[in-house]
């Protein structure tokens, strides 16, 4: 996948971002992460909210490359090519594993109950904290207006 196939199939559309909308992210990456700690929710509510701070760091890391995900149908799956095409060989790992992780949190929101283990739901909030500090790590050494 290239940009420019994203552009062309207007799963993404050029975009300037804001040291104020990649604090917004951060601001949402951090609930989420925080929310995805909290030992009574259930494994898969703890999963998907993981999940979806990941899934924010990613949707920073894209604006920071001056993108953003326009796609309707299959916006998750475009967010994590598009993240791999911003921050390169150093997230392939991180986007191949939050792609399994992207099917089992579609089934935890829309159609099963009792799907994520509480290993996996350890496992995915060690994956997003870790994939987050990849993003910040990777904002600081090439956009460093956008840094914390």
């Amino acid at each position: 996948m290239t940009w420019t196939k994203l552009l062309d199939s207007k799963d993404v559309q050029r975009h300037t971002t804001s040291k104020r909308e990649v604090d917004a992210f951060r601001d949402l990456i951090a609930r989420d992460l925080g929310d995805a700690a909290i030992a009574g929710l259930s494994a898969d509510r703890r999963f998907a909210t993981a999940y979806n701070a990941a899934l924010q760091a990613m949707n920073m890391a894209i604006a920071c490359a001056g993108y953003r995900v326009t796609a309707r149908i299959g916006h998750h799956r475009i967010s994590l090519e598009s993240a791999r095409l911003a921050l390169g060989a150093a997230a392939r790992d991180d986007a191949d594993y939050f792609e399994m992780c992207r099917r089992k949190r579609n089934a935890i929101d829309y159609t099963h109950s009792h799907v994520a283990t509480e290993t996996e739901a350890k496992e995915i909030l060690e994956k997003a904290n870790a994939f987050y500090e990849l993003v910040e790590k990777w904002i600081a050494k090439n956009h460093a207006t956008l840094k914390k």
